[in-house]
C-alpha cells in the first residue's frame, strides 16, 4: 500500500457553499487513492495581517494555520477572482506567511476558478513564485465560468473540465513526488 500525501487546500472564497469549496470537494473524491486532503475554509476568520503581531508570539490562529502549511506535502489553493484580484481573506492569509517559509519549495497546486479569472490567476502565480512554491503549468489551472460547470451534487457538467481536473491530480501528484 503507497502512502497517500497530505494535502492542506485553502478555499479563497469565504461563501459557506461557493464553487471554489465544491470544486475542492470534488477533487477530494477523485483522489481519494493517492491524497489525504483537508480543506482549510477559515480565512474568514484569521486575524487582519498586522506585521506588529508577526514578531514572536503571533496569534494562535496563524500558528496553527502556518503549521498546517509545513505539515503537508502539497498545497491546493483554489480561488475565486474578485475585481480582477484574489479575494482580500486569501491575500490576507498569505500575507501572514510572508515572514516564514513554509511555502519555499513546498510543491503547489493552484485553481482559479471564476467567471474569468485571468488576473486573479496571474497574481496567484507571481505570489507563490515571490514565497519560493514550486508549480508548473500542469499544477495551474484556470477554470472560466465554474458556477455553470459544478453543481451541489459534486456532478461536472463539463467534459473538457473533467479531463482537466484529472490531468492536474496527476500533475500534482508527480510535482509532490519527484
Amino acid at each position: 500500500m503507497i502512502a497517500k500525501n497530505k494535502i492542506f487546500a485553502i478555499i479563497g472564497s469565504t461563501r459557506a457553499d461557493s464553487s471554489n469549496l465544491r470544486l475542492v470537494a470534488k477533487i477530494k473524491t477523485l483522489s481519494t487513492a493517492i491524497f489525504d486532503l483537508t480543506i482549510f475554509d477559515g480565512n474568514a476568520s484569521l486575524p487582519h495581517f498586522n506585521p506588529d503581531l508577526d514578531h514572536e508570539n503571533p496569534p494562535e490562529s496563524i500558528v496553527n494555520f502556518r503549521n498546517k502549511i509545513a505539515e503537508a506535502d502539497g498545497i491546493l489553493i483554489c480561488t475565486p477572482e474578485y475585481i480582477f484580484s484574489l479575494p482580500g481573506s486569501l491575500k490576507n492569509a498569505i500575507e501572514w506567511c510572508v515572514s516564514t517559509t513554509v511555502f519555499s519549495h513546498k510543491p503547489v497546486g493552484l485553481i482559479t476558478a471564476s467567471a474569468s479569472g485571468d488576473k486573479a490567476q496571474e497574481e496567484l502565480r507571481l505570489i507563490m513564485q515571490t514565497l519560493e512554491a514550486r508549480f508548473n503549468d500542469d499544477t495551474t489551472l484556470l477554470i472560466k465560468g465554474v458556477k455553470g460547470k459544478i453543481n451541489d451534487q459534486l456532478e461536472i457538467a463539463d467534459s473538457e473540465m473533467s479531463a482537466n481536473l484529472l490531468k492536474f491530480i496527476h500533475a500534482f501528484h508527480d510535482l509532490i513526488n519527484h
